[in-house]
């Protein structure tokens, strides 16, 4: 069974843009996207393997072969926001579950 630790204020995340949280010694980066009328929030490790560093966060928001990414601010590599996947090699980054109560935003640990 999970448990849910408040990350931040969904405010404190910016529009189609992310933040990190530590949580249980891991760096989690915390997504807030806006899809069409909606708003969706991801959580995705912030550990980019490809650079070695822990940057995914700082990364750009956009869409690739109709998925969410974000694009590392490295090497640019770009990881499906919903799945983890790396889009141009064969590496997935662990994703959690992450939802709004109230206005805070909590992640499965």
């Amino acid at each position: 069974m999970s448990e849910w630790q408040t990350v931040c204020d969904i405010e404190e995340i910016p529009l189609n843009g992310g933040c990190c949280a530590l949580l249980r010694n891991q760096q989690v980066a915390v997504f807030r996207v806006q899809q069409g009328a909606d708003q969706k929030l991801y959580a995705i490790d912030n550990f980019d393997p490809f650079s070695d560093a822990n940057v995914i966060s700082r990364g750009i928001v956009g869409s690739s072969k109709g998925r969410v990414v974000v694009a590392s601010p490295i090497y640019k590599q770009h990881f499906c926001l919903g799945s983890g996947e790396c889009l141009e090699d064969n590496v997935t980054l662990r994703t959690w579950d992450v939802r709004l109560s109230g206005h805070k935003v909590q992640v499965a640990i």
